[in-house]
């Protein structure tokens, strides 16, 4: 996978990892009322569940696309269409206050945030785009979902422990309606860049 091209993937996997969505709120309600070394195991969770969830979709799909090359152009294509989706939800997305105060009692064990993924939309839906749109045809596939997967796992390590370590911070940044929109809007505009550099 040329740098260009692992580059635009980073950036798309990063806004999504990056954006509110029930991994984030869970990290964030979980880091604010458990505190951070409690909460890793979540992480750790959520990491694997969503490494096992790309090799369903890149696996999956990769067969067809293996004996049917003309596919790629429609997984980009449909790829590009949900970044654009994407970006337009995002950035139109409703305010929203983080509700951290009615927490269990112990946070979430580690094999509970990796089967949330398996009902997690958000999450399915990185998975898809990521492969369907940043995976490269023929024998360079298998070395594009690899350089897929170590992307994803870089963006959600680092996005888990933004949102974990700093739960109760963004959790009041984000109560403020001013800075929800301005946020979205950042992460929104960011998306439909990512379109641009796939078809470079």
């Amino acid at each position: 996978m040329e740098l260009s091209l692992f580059l635009s993937m980073l950036g798309f996997l990063w806004v999504a990892a990056i954006t509110p969505g029930p991994n984030n709120m869970l990290l964030t309600a979980s880091g604010a009322n458990f505190g951070f070394l409690r909460s890793l195991w979540l992480l750790i969770g959520i990491m694997i569940g969503m490494q096992v969830m790309l090799l369903m979709v890149a696996f999956g799909i990769g067969g067809l696309i293996l004996l049917y090359p003309s596919l790629h152009l429609v997984l980009k294509i449909a790829g590009s269409a949900y970044l654009l989706w994407l970006a337009w939800k995002i950035g139109t997305a409703k305010y929203e206050k983080l509700e951290t105060d009615n927490a269990p009692a112990a946070p979430m064990p580690f094999w509970q945030g990796g089967l949330l993924q398996l009902i997690n939309p958000k999450a399915w839906l990185m998975a898809l785009g990521a492969v369907a749109s940043f995976s490269l045809a023929g024998e360079a596939y298998r070395g594009s979902v690899v350089a897929i997967s170590i992307g994803m796992a870089l963006v959600n390590v680092v996005s888990g422990l933004i949102w974990l370590g700093f739960g109760s911070l963004i959790g009041r940044i984000l109560r403020s309606r001013r800075a929800w929109t301005i946020f979205n809007l950042a992460m929104g505009a960011l998306t439909a860049a990512c379109v641009l550099l796939i078809w470079h």
